[in-house]
């Protein structure tokens, strides 16, 4: 019996020592509050999930990744976690461009899509040493389809990229389809209405003030303001969106007046990226940036947008019209290309495909000397009547199609560069022509294929130093005469002499009147 009670102690012994070797693995640290119990529990499991070459070696190395592991799942709660970069913010914005809908391969099998073929045209510029980069013409090109699927579009056209201070601008040259545009300009006409009616009120409430305390009123007239060209013609012919980044959404640009394109014209302003920023400037630009980037793209797009020879004709059947030219033209199926040797020699292969904005701001002049019947009634009402000035003579551009050899020059600069991509293997080269007044605008033509670009500061090259408008003479604020001249007072022998020179004038007046009533007396005696 002795040797049995023996073992029996023995192996309570040997359970008791291990429950208290468990319970000191189990024992928590003061600083981490971790226990050896737990950590060797999971370097454990990590070598049974990873089963690494040589665990003896590498378990030091496997003990530690626990233990950083625990201490990362910490630090959010001991400091606060790092902001997103502005990388990171728009990658996030980008991501809904890589996006598919579930019925957009049904769709673009199904309906001829107003996409333009971005990537086609991305190779051919390469080819010239302008673009982008493929990066960023994908991004650009997803960032057009997703404009594409929004708007009722009939044709879409990567129009350029115009460099701003703090952003630049992506534009897009658009043309909706046969009335899709009055509908999405309604919202805007009825938010105009709400402006002029405002302004109405405002002018109601001045005019109650003055009635109550009248103030003089200005004479002065303004020059009669150049109406602006409809949309879908002139100026206004295409509409254009804009975006800071590919991914972000599209911002459609107002329609341009007159008076913004001839302010453009006087003032160099750099873009900041912002459209609802300020333009400070003198002459004063009359809108903020949205309104002179428009202004800026009418006048680059009428300069600079060219074609090869014969690809457009004028359609036959219209005729011609009465004034500014023919406005519209149409594609030549007959057209088979021009040689690309030729092309790349000779600035008469090249023409102008956009029309030319006169002086007035417009592409079609406009008489402002006509009077509507207000007019000539207001002018029945005044009572002294001027000569009327001589009726202006009509203002008339060089009409579409025109060659860029008639280009003029500036300060001896030629308007135009043209040069073939590659001379070391001309039978695959492409023609292109470059801009010198617009610096950044280029086209390419090869075959029957061609495609314009504009990527700049949206700056016009003058040749010469800029010079800003001089300020013109005060105006005088009131005529001088002698009725309103300032005289110096009398001193009292001054009015003391007046005064006695005056009472003798009024002396001999009575006594002249005085012998004439006795002469009338002794007339009437006789």
């Amino acid at each position: 019996m002795e040797p049995l009670e023996g073992v029996a102690n023995e192996q309570d012994q040997s359970q008791l020592a291990a429950l208290n070797f468990k319970a000191f693995l189990l024992k928590r640290s003061t600083k981490t509050n971790l226990s050896l119990y737990d950590h060797l529990t999971r370097v454990l499991i990590k070598v049974m999930d990873e089963r690494p070459d040589n665990a003896a070696d590498v378990f030091e190395d496997l003990s530690l990744e626990v233990k950083r592991s625990q201490l990362q799942d910490r630090q959010s709660t001991l400091r606060p976690s790092a902001e997103p970069t502005a990388a990171l913010t728009l990658a996030q914005q980008q991501k809904g461009l890589f996006s598919q809908g579930a019925g957009d391969e049904q769709e673009e099998g199904l309906v001829e899509t107003p996409l333009p073929n971005l990537a086609e045209q991305s190779f051919f510029f390469e080819q010239v040493g302008v673009g982008l980069g493929r990066e960023e013409t994908q991004r650009i090109f997803l960032a057009l389809k997703q404009l594409v699927d929004t708007h009722p579009l009939q044709r879409c056209r990567f129009w350029g990229k115009i460099l701003g201070t703090e952003a630049n601008y992506t534009v897009a040259e658009v043309e909706y389809r046969d009335g899709a545009e009055e509908e999405e300009g309604e919202a805007e006409e009825t938010h105009e209405d709400e402006e002029k009616e405002g302004e109405a009120r405002e002018k109601d409430e001045e005019e109650v003030v003055e009635e109550v305390d009248p103030l003089p009123k200005s004479t002065y007239k303004p020059p009669p303001t150049v109406p602006k060209e409809p949309r879908g013609s002139g100026t206004n012919k295409f509409t254009y969106f804009v975006c800071r980044e590919p991914g972000l959404p599209w911002v459609r640009l107002p329609d341009v007046t007159p008076a913004q394109i001839t302010v453009a014209r006087q003032i160099r302003k750099l873009f900041t990226g912002q459209l609802d920023a300020p333009v400070v400037s003198y002459p004063p630009f009359p809108g903020n940036e949205a309104n002179y980037l428009r202004a800026q793209i009418a006048r680059i797009s009428a300069s600079t947008q060219v074609s090869p020879l014969g690809f457009y004709h004028f359609d036959e059947e219209e005729g011609e019209e009465e004034e500014g030219g023919r406005d519209n033209f149409v594609e030549n199926p007959n057209f088979e290309g021009i040689p690309v040797q030729e092309m790349a020699e000779s600035l008469s292969a090249w023409v102008h495909h956009v029309q030319h904005i006169n002086k007035q701001g417009r592409c079609v002049w406009v008489n402002l000397a006509e009077k509507t019947e207000e007019d000539f009634e207001e002018e029945a009402e005044e009572e002294e009547k001027e000569e009327q000035p001589d009726e202006p003579e009509p203002e008339v551009g060089p009409p579409l199609l025109t060659p860029l050899s008639e280009d003029a020059e500036i300060n001896n600069t030629p308007p135009w560069s043209i040069r073939l991509s590659s001379h070391l293997i001309p039978q695959y080269a492409v023609a292109y022509v470059r801009s010198n007044l617009w610096p950044g605008a280029h086209a390419y033509a090869c075959s029957r294929k061609f495609e314009n670009i504009y990527i700049g500061w949206g700056l016009k090259f003058l040749g010469e130093p800029y010079t800003p408008p001089v300020l013109p003479q005060p105006q005088q604020a009131y005529p001088s005469g002698p009725e309103i001249t300032e005289a110096l007072d009398p001193s009292l022998e001054e009015e003391q002499a007046l005064k006695a020179a005056l009472e003798e004038q009024q002396a001999a007046q009575e006594e002249n009147e005085g012998l004439e009533a006795e002469e009338e007396e002794e007339e009437e005696d006789d």
